[in-house]
């Protein structure tokens, strides 16, 4: 996959596409299904996608706090999994903001991007404050001779699946049902960053890693898993503030299983499986490390659990 961060000076080859518009924070199964309709349409051209960074939502509300399921490396790996060949990820400051919904089709989608196609969900909005929404882009991309398609919620029995309805999973630590809506387990991407060395002196070495942009899911002990180099390694990780250590700010502290080697300045992606517990402070750092072997040891039976249940059965 291609990546591009200006609608302008395109070479000839990432024009012509077919694109999908949104934000994509997720790259949940209903986003899947906007980019399967995408191919449906005109399997003969390249299939792109639209995005922004940062989020609108993080440019005008800037003091809101974080609530990205995805940031900018996360999202682009899991669009090119599912096929995507060109990601026109655009800048969204002061001037994109001030687009108006016209400018934005007339120049950006069609003589900018020479879009053939556009693919997008019912609730689609763009423009000066979100002045053009489905019906303003049917009307234009006709005039312009871009197809359109406009792809119904996918849903479940509780409803549609939206990036929102994830947040409130993780937040409420559910971490099992917010993947069986993404379609894989929800993760943490960052730079592992030096921590006190608490964990080495009692045998749990961890990756701390700041939460920086990301959602902060329920604060607790999680069984996780994570890939480093070629291996997938399992462990336990918990976020939160470390009330036992004294700790005042939120991040995430992962002791892996079975590894052993120097990971600071990496960036790694943590996948939460299963939510194990509440944080809570300990009376003292002995009842801590003992609660962590605890969480340890369940932690690495769950996970082997769902490694044997994934295993192909044998005749």
């Amino acid at each position: 996959m291609k990546i591009f961060h200006d609608w302008r000076g395109l070479p000839p080859e990432a024009r012509g596409a077919t694109i999908a518009l949104g934000n994509f924070d997720g790259v949940h199964l209903g986003h899947a299904a906007v980019l399967r309709a995408a191919h449906a349409a005109r399997p003969d051209a390249p299939r792109a996608v639209l995005t922004f960074e940062p989020h609108p939502r993080e440019f005008f509300r800037p003091q809101d706090p974080p609530f990205r399921l995805t940031l900018s490396t996360e999202r682009a790996a899991a669009l090119a999994g599912l096929g995507v060949q060109y990601l026109y990820e655009l800048p969204f400051d002061a001037a994109f903001a001030h687009l108006s919904a016209e400018e934005f089709v007339g120049e950006v989608l069609h003589q900018g991007l020479g879009a053939v196609h556009l693919v997008c969900g019912a609730d689609f909005a763009f423009g000066h404050r979100r002045g053009g929404d489905v019906a303003f882009l049917a009307a234009r991309a006709e005039a312009l001779g871009m197809g359109l398609t406009i792809v119904p919620p996918v849903t479940d029995q509780e409803g549609p699946i939206s990036s929102s309805r994830i947040r409130r999973l993780i937040q409420d630590g559910y971490p099992e049902r917010a993947a069986a809506l993404l379609g894989r387990p929800p993760s943490i991407r960052g730079e592992v960053m030096h921590g006190d060395k608490r964990g080495r002196t009692i045998g749990f070495p961890t990756a701390n890693i700041p939460l920086g942009r990301h959602l902060e899911p329920q604060r607790g002990v999680y069984a996780v898993t994570a890939r480093i180099d070629d291996a997938v390694v399992k462990g336990v990780a918990n976020i939160g503030q470390r009330p036992t250590v004294g700790g005042t700010e939120s991040r995430l502290e992962a002791h892996f299983f079975d590894f052993s080697g120097d990971l600071y300045g990496r960036e790694i992606t943590i996948y939460l499986h299963h939510f194990l517990r509440e944080e809570q402070k300990f009376p003292s750092f002995e009842a801590l490390k003992a609660q962590i072997e605890a969480d340890a040891t369940q932690a690495r039976r769950m996970l082997d659990s769902d490694e044997n249940q994934e295993k192909p059965q044998s005749p």
